[in-house]
């Protein structure tokens, strides 16, 4: 059976380039050398603080990528080289990464709001595919709402569910979905009684308000019920 013959759901994934050869004629991969790269001083004291918390600082690349993002808006040639100069790395090795997970652009893009919806098995068990579709619907025209599936977020416990700009909500419903729409427009906290940071937890860095199930009271949510027909439904 052809690799391009394999049966895929209509969300699944396929990473760019998966079936391009490599070229061997490249020169070989090299370090950049941290003295002589430039390298904002916030990002290279978080990619420093990440690198620390791990024997092995290639453990530290996932967290690294992600504040050279916050720094770049995206992951660029020179932010994955100011991140491999800091960590002795070559930039191929974190452009492998980059492009694994969905969670990095490679590519420039505007400001946007993300929204992952996990698809993998538990999920989707529990109506994830549904979800999916919601959430595409609702944000059709949203053109600062970036939908995705993506194929597992490690938070089965809260099945079906999804990242919202890096916050995890969940269990969701497929009526969910125009609410978080809803909520990021009005850029408020998004399904705050969802969220998983004010789920019980033993971790002592827990949210301080953490105590019960729900977020304190006076936290701000969009009103649905007050958009017009325009704007409510997609």
């Amino acid at each position: 059976m052809s690799p391009m013959s394999v049966p895929r759901f209509g969300h699944g994934s396929r990473v760019p380039g998966w079936d391009e050869a490599v070229d061997l004629t490249k020169d070989p991969a090299v370090v950049p050398d941290l003295a002589t790269t430039p390298v904002p001083d916030a990002l290279r004291r978080e990619v420093e603080g990440a690198m620390a918390k791990y024997p092995d600082r290639r453990s530290a690349a996932i967290p690294a990528l992600h504040a050279a993002q916050q720094e770049h808006g995206w992951c660029s040639p020179t932010a994955i080289t100011q991140v491999a100069a800091v960590m002795a790395l070559t930039p191929a090795y974190l452009t492998s990464v980059a492009t694994f997970y969905d969670m990095f652009e490679t590519t420039p893009r505007p400001p946007h709001n993300d929204v992952y919806v996990c698809t993998n098995i538990s999920c989707s068990l529990l109506g994830a595919d549904e979800l999916f579709d919601a959430m595409v619907g609702a944000a059709a025209g949203e053109r600062t709402v970036h939908v995705r599936s993506f194929e597992c977020l490690g938070a089965c416990d809260i099945a079906p569910m999804a990242s919202v700009n890096g916050e995890f909500v969940g269990p969701l419903t497929p009526a969910d979905a125009e609410q978080i729409v809803a909520d990021l427009r009005a850029g408020v906290p998004v399904l705050p009684d969802k969220q998983l940071r004010y789920r019980r937890c033993v971790d002592p860095g827990v949210e301080s308000d953490a105590s019960d199930l729900r977020p304190p009271p006076d936290t701000p949510r969009a009103d649905t019920a007050g958009l017009s027909p325009q704007e409510g439904e997609h």
